[in-house]
């Protein structure tokens, strides 16, 4: 009986350190080619990072240019079927020629993050956009 407790707690920690291993690289880069908005706030072409926070999928999602913040926005880690084959920037453009940011791609990641709504145009090139 106490074997059977010290297997299901040893299972239930390996699965807690493997989700926290999963996401625990909680930064990356990103690359813009022409601007774009997020939160309202209008990004100019150029190079970013970005940084989240949060547990399970919702996170808060950071942008930075240098150390300074520019732009934060709610988030949502979404599982992809395979690897990202580079740094990707997924942009909508609305009816009125706005461009926004919906969702990073990370290089080697099976994850990205979503932010808004789902439907995006894909821009690729060189690194991330």
């Amino acid at each position: 009986m106490k074997s059977g407790k010290l297997y299901l707690g040893a299972v239930l920690g390996l699965t807690l350190l493997l989700t926290v291993s999963a996401f625990a690289a909680n930064k990356g880069d990103l690359q813009v080619l022409s601007p774009v908005t997020v939160s309202g706030k209008t990004l100019p072409a150029g190079e970013y990072s970005v940084k989240w926070d949060g547990t399970g999928q919702n996170v808060q999602l950071s942008i930075l240019k240098g150390k300074n913040v520019v732009a934060t926005t709610p988030a949502r880690v979404v599982n992809l079927d395979q690897s990202s084959q580079g740094n990707v920037a997924l942009v909508k453009s609305g009816s009125d020629g706005n461009r926004s940011l919906s969702e990073i791609r990370f290089d080697g990641k099976k994850y990205a993050l979503q932010i808004g709504a789902e439907g995006s145009m894909a821009e690729s090139g060189g690194s991330n956009q």
